[in-house]
């Protein structure tokens, strides 16, 4: 571990230290003039937020998009005003009425930081840790990318060579979710991360000895991680040439990720309220505002004081993300000449297209075979594989069960890695046992741009997940989740590892589709749906979570209704075999289509004319307009029966007063798929004997 750096280059002046200072009473004016909000960390992280957009930063304001461009994450995204007034003072269009409406209706600058809400907020933080896995991710996706576009070229040299630079708190490093992502960007060495923790000391219980005692540093070195110590000035305030040495160390060391501790006193200079946990999440009041502003030589009387001299300063980051990106242009248009393929691949999949005959690829399955989901599945992406290179991804450890191994030759680790399909640049990802890090990561990957993510663990296990995607349904991120061992079907693993309530928990996350097809076509329809969705708006989507059998389920004719998220798999009948309205609909997802058509059979021979609905994704099919719904679900059908494995809340809505709904209200047991579905209920007979119950409520 290196204690302090030694050199520096930084070129500070008094403008520069005015800037800082400003930056500190801006937040505190803003989280005044609102009455809540964090004021005390954007204050004691004003130099590092400074010299990051100001000094070391490859960025553009007038381009928050720029393909080239360094990342950067606030994972403590409490403190958002720490980012707001950067752009702010960057010029990124936030202006400083933006840091008046802090927190407030209709603003630019709402509580913690929203991606898509706010130009120059690459993710949006709050929950704590999950910036740090964000950038994990990105960095992750970074060297994907090169390895997509510019494979050969010596590190640095590269126009798909950048930096992620994140800022995280003592909150976001107890978090669990960050230690698994450290411990991921070390095992795959991505000296392209940069992670700089504010080591306050404060937490809104009080000092941090209320909770944590290890040696953090040590920690990140057993990650792998290079470690550097920015001491404090004398002051107390943080060192602004310290952390400029640091950063730079970190930038040049390319073969691990890096980690910077800068010790900070919070709200500092503030005469009362620094290093005090008050001062972590609410107003200092206006008697310490006024104290602060003498310290640091504003006037007291005055508030969202900006000088001409400063905001002139900063706005000159303008003008060098102009150069930057001039000098990246050139760099870029080399490249384009002496790659024409890759930049035809590059232009196409940076416009959210697909190759030319991708469909064609996709199997279709036989009628009458029987196939688990999840193998269908496998099948299908190894299939995209051959002709989509910027599909990527795998699993949480589970890669044989997920069959998410898009390639088994080529998997994505760091040079030095000793197994013999490591590849900087392959294509599956093993996240390891690590499912809440797998997920933000995925974020990560799909903020980044310019390729497409999936991952893969048990249905069940969606548990650890569900901040992550809660986040990737709130940025709208074209990400998708395989999950497999989806009901109790998996069988004699027990309950502790079939979901129950999973499936109406996730379905409950607004803009998160779920989609658990009913055998191996609605497999493949579904995987090209998904990708179709992507293809709309690269880089802004909806998230979509595949839930997918282990067990082997029967193989249907390929209807493309599927992709509608419900349709008529299977007609009601007349003895004679023609079809005719239906006295009873069955709506079935997943590994219980099967049982709900074994049913009609026995309702058909009982002279019941019975139609089944496989209803794959609700989502989707909630899109379709009126009349396709009523098409599929006719309102003069009083008597109908839902059948899912699990938790049977989705369902009410679809069933009505008369309906019936088989559903598994409990948790599972320990047994063959077979017998469980036998005792829980989920057999043709049973279904048959509710739908016949279903008739004589409607009869009433």
């Amino acid at each position: 571990m290196s204690n302090k750096p030694t050199t520096t280059d930084l070129q500070w002046t008094d403008v520069d230290q005015r800037a800082v200072d400003t930056a500190r009473v801006l937040a505190a004016d803003a989280v005044q003039k609102v009455g809540n909000g964090h004021p005390g960390t954007a204050m004691s992280l004003a130099p590092a937020a400074y010299t990051l957009f100001q000094k070391v930063m490859r960025h553009d304001p007038a381009d928050a998009e720029w393909t080239g461009r360094d990342r950067f994450v606030l994972s403590a995204g409490h403190s958002s005003l720490t980012l707001y007034i950067q752009l702010y003072l960057a010029g990124y269009g936030l202006e400083l009425d933006d840091l008046k409406a802090f927190r407030t209706w209709g603003s630019k600058t709402p509580g913690h930081p929203e991606y898509g809400h706010t130009t120059g907020v690459e993710t949006t933080t709050g929950p704590l840790g999950q910036g740090v896995a964000n950038a994990v991710g990105m960095a992750m996706a970074a060297r994907y990318e090169r390895g997509l576009f510019d494979p050969e070229a010596a590190p640095g040299t590269s126009p798909f060579d950048h930096t992620v630079w994140v800022i995280a708190g003592d909150g976001c490093l107890q978090e669990g979710i960050a230690a698994e992502a450290s411990s991921l960007a070390g095992h795959q060495k991505l000296g392209n991360l940069v992670l700089l923790w504010d080591d306050n000391h404060i937490s809104i219980e009080g000092d941090t000895e209320t909770a944590v005692s290890e040696d953090t540093l040590k920690r990140y070195e057993a990650y792998g991680w290079h470690v550097q110590r920015v001491e404090q000035l004398p002051n107390g305030d943080l060192d602004p040439a310290g952390l400029y040495a640091a950063l730079q160390a970190a930038k040049a060391e390319t073969g691990r990720p890096s980690f910077i501790a800068a010790r900070s006193i919070i709200a500092w200079p503030a005469p009362n309220a620094q290093n005090t946990e008050a001062a972590h999440g609410s107003a200092l009041g206006d008697e310490e505002i006024a104290a602060t502003k003498r310290v640091l030589g504003f006037d007291p009387e005055q508030t969202f004081e900006v000088s001409d001299e400063v905001i002139g300063h900063t706005r000159q980051a303008l003008d060098r993300g102009r150069e930057a990106r001039a000098e990246w242009d050139k760099a870029f248009a080399a490249w384009r000449t002496a790659n024409p393929e890759r930049a035809a691949d590059f232009d196409r999949i940076a416009a959210g297209e697909l190759p030319a005959g991708w469909e064609e690829k996709l199997p279709v399955f036989e009628a009458g075979t029987s196939l688990a989901t999840r193998a269908a599945s496998g099948k299908v992406l190894q299939a995209l594989g051959e002709i989509v290179p910027e599909l990527w991804g795998g699993s949480a450890d589970l890669a044989g069960s997920n069959n998410t191994t898009i390639d088994k030759t080529s998997s994505f680790l760091p040079v030095g890695n000793p197994l013999p399909e490591a590849d900087p640049y392959g294509r599956t990802i093993h996240f390891g046992i690590r499912e809440h890090a797998m997920a933000a990561a995925m974020n990560g990957i799909a903020l980044h741009g310019n390729t497409r993510i999936y991952g893969g663990t048990f249905l069940v296990f969606s548990d650890y997940m569900r901040n992550a995607v809660r986040l990737s349904a709130l940025m709208h991120l074209p990400v998708t989740y395989v999950w497999t061992h989806d009901s109790i079907g998996l069988g004699e693993d027990g309950p502790t590892h079939q979901p129950v309530e999973h499936l109406a928990s996730l379905r409950a996350i607004p803009g998160l589709n779920i989609v658990r097809p009913a055998d191996a076509n609605e497999t493949a329809i579904a995987w090209r749906e998904i990708l179709r969705r992507y293809t709309k708006v690269f880089g802004e989507g909806t998230p979509h979570g595949l839930a997918l059998t282990r067990q082997g389920v029967p193989t249907y004719e390929a209807n493309e209704d599927a992709a509608k998220g419900g349709y008529v798999l299977f007609e009601a009948e007349r003895p004679s075999g023609q079809s005719t309205e239906p006295q009873v609909l069955l709506i079935a997802t997943g590994s219980e289509v099967h049982v709900a058509v074994g049913a009609r059979e026995q309702l058909q021979a009982a002279g019941v004319p019975t139609r089944v609905v496989s209803m794959p994704s609700v989502e989707w099919f909630e899109e379709q307009d009126q009349g396709y719904k009523e098409s599929v679900l006719p309102p003069s059908v009083k008597a109908r029966v839902a059948v899912e494995a699990g938790i049977g809340l989705t369902w009410h809505r679809y069933v009505g007063d008369a309906g019936r709904i088989v559903s598994l209200e409990h948790f599972g047991a320990s047994a063959d798929a077979k017998v469980l579905f036998r005792e829980f209920g989920f057999t043709a007979e049973n279904v048959a004997a509710v739908a016949r119950e279903s008739l004589e409520a409607a009869a009433r």
